[in-house]
């Protein structure tokens, strides 16, 4: 059977779709018709995103993401809204943060993200190609080849989108979000759900690649 082909309008209506129904408007505080109004500048952007060779999140690879950030949804209620695919557990974040440390791990300067609270991720590899090395040279591999690492809150919305990107033996870090310390963040399964904890740097895991898009495309300001 021909494959259907990937349709970006189509794409973008189902992740706002995914999001609403997840109840992301009323968690914002904006409820339905100012949350929409916020993605929505967002759809023409989709609509040039490149196409993609395969069924989006097949292969770890999705073209797009719409993300919001933590400003708009905060983490720790987005990662119980998260499941692995097939599943119904929530995912969760890993008592290993202490207290008031996710709000310490934010975007680094090199990720220029987007000053809006809506924006698109886009050429998103969850990259088990890192898997076993070293976190710390792969994100220096990563940011050689001008692709930039993802944030916690667009990994959260990688696997809320396509949780089929998230399986064994191919999590994946999040260095795009940092501490000041050696800790990258990572999402990876535990107790049959996504887990957001953490590895240090230096510690390579034969599991867990390192996450990566090419760029990040805002609305109109």
């Amino acid at each position: 059977m021909a494959r259907t082909p990937f349709d970006p309008e189509a794409e973008f209506d189902r992740q706002v779709r995914t999001l609403t129904d997840l109840g992301y408007p009323a968690l914002s505080g904006l409820g339905p018709e100012r949350f929409a109004a916020l993605v929505a500048p967002l759809r023409a952007r989709a609509t040039a995103a490149p196409v993609s060779p395969c069924e989006p999140g097949a292969d770890g690879r999705v073209p797009f993401l719409l993300v919001v950030t933590r400003n708009v949804a905060p983490i720790e209620e987005t990662m119980p809204r998260t499941t692995l695919h097939g599943g119904r557990l929530p995912g969760f974040v890993d008592r290993t943060f202490e207290p008031g440390a996710l709000e310490r791990f934010v975007a680094t300067e090199e990720t220029g993200l987007p000053a809006q609270d809506a924006y698109l991720l886009l050429e998103v590899e969850r990259g088990e190609e890192f898997c076993g090395a070293v976190p710390h040279d792969a994100m220096n591999v990563i940011t050689g080849r001008g692709r930039t690492l993802l944030t916690i809150e667009e990994g959260i919305a990688l696997i809320t989108h396509f949780p089929q990107v998230l399986v064994k033996n191919k999590c994946f870090s999040l260095g795009g979000s940092r501490c000041g310390d050696r800790r990258v963040p990572a999402l990876w399964i535990s107790q049959k759900a996504p887990k957001l904890g953490w590895c240090w740097e230096g510690n390579p895991h034969t599991w867990l690649g390192m996450a990566s898009a090419g760029t990040r495309a805002a609305g109109p300001a």
